[in-house]
């Protein structure tokens, strides 16, 4: 498949007189990030794949305000949060899917009290329910047998309960997926949250994000899955501080699932 896909934005879908089943809000790090771009690209494929009609907002998205909300500045916050918001709701905007928990956590429960109501989902479910509406077939292909452990997100775990849509869509590779002794409501945080991504780690004998990485390669997996674009870049260096980047890849699960079938 050739590498351009085309990408509809809101503007285009609004100037037809149409509406998209779903927004795809894409986030700074899956817009900036050359390695969440890859996320990015993936997740689009498999929308395509699965004849969704979809769109995202181009220049008129900017951050949701989480980083800002989390380092203690509501104000910058409450700027960037009502910007997007008056974008959406011009657009009349229901559903929003986004790869990215910190962009999911605050559209979800931060947007409302803002004037943003909207059905927002994290692209581990929306994939799932392609899935379960047949939409969207997922088999095991290059990773079938291979061992998988996935690294839940603070944001999409302890913060929203959603522990069982990204394991069921890797189970569907048919890999063997093995779990972290802190999993699932005792998971670990990366040590990217709370806009902690942004600055140097604080002094002491270990960062969480190896300390993270270690409780993952104790179980000898041969990808660490991540749903997540802060997650995935805290343990792929926390594999290359372990020098074990030859042996482990940092996969998001959309990545996965586009890979298996050679999207």
């Amino acid at each position: 498949m050739s590498e351009t896909v085309k990408v509809p934005t809101m503007a285009e879908y609004m100037a037809e007189g149409k509406k998209p089943e779903v927004l795809f809000w894409v986030g700074c790090a899956g817009s900036f990030d050359d390695r969440a771009k890859k996320i990015t690209k993936a997740f689009v494929k498999l929308l395509h794949n699965a004849n969704v009609d979809f769109a995202v907002l181009g220049t008129e998205e900017s951050c949701t305000g989480d980083p800002a909300k989390r380092a203690g500045n509501e104000f910058l916050f409450q700027m960037q949060a009502v910007t997007n918001i008056e974008v959406m709701n011009a657009y009349e905007i229901k559903k929003v899917v986004t790869a990215c928990p910190h962009c999911f956590n605050t559209l979800k429960n931060e947007y409302p009290a803002l004037g943003g109501d909207y059905e927002v989902m994290h692209h581990t479910q929306f994939l799932k329910s392609l899935l379960d509406e047949g939409r969207l077939k997922v088999e095991g292909g290059k990773f079938k047998g291979k061992r998988i452990t996935f690294h839940d997100p603070c944001y999409l775990g302890r913060a929203n309960n959603v522990y069982e849509a990204p394991r069921d869509l890797l189970r569907k590779l048919e890999v063997e997926l093995i779990e972290m002794k802190r999993c699932k409501k005792n998971g670990l945080c990366c040590g990217a949250g709370g806009a902690q991504m942004f600055k140097e780690p604080e002094p002491g004998n270990k960062d969480i994000n190896v300390e993270r990485t270690e409780d993952a390669l104790e179980i000898k997996p041969d990808i660490i899955a991540a749903g997540c674009p802060f997650c995935n870049t805290m343990m792929t260096d926390g594999v290359k501080s372990k020098e074990k980047e030859d042996s482990v890849q940092v996969l998001d699960v959309a990545e996965l699932i586009a890979n298996a079938q050679d999207l």
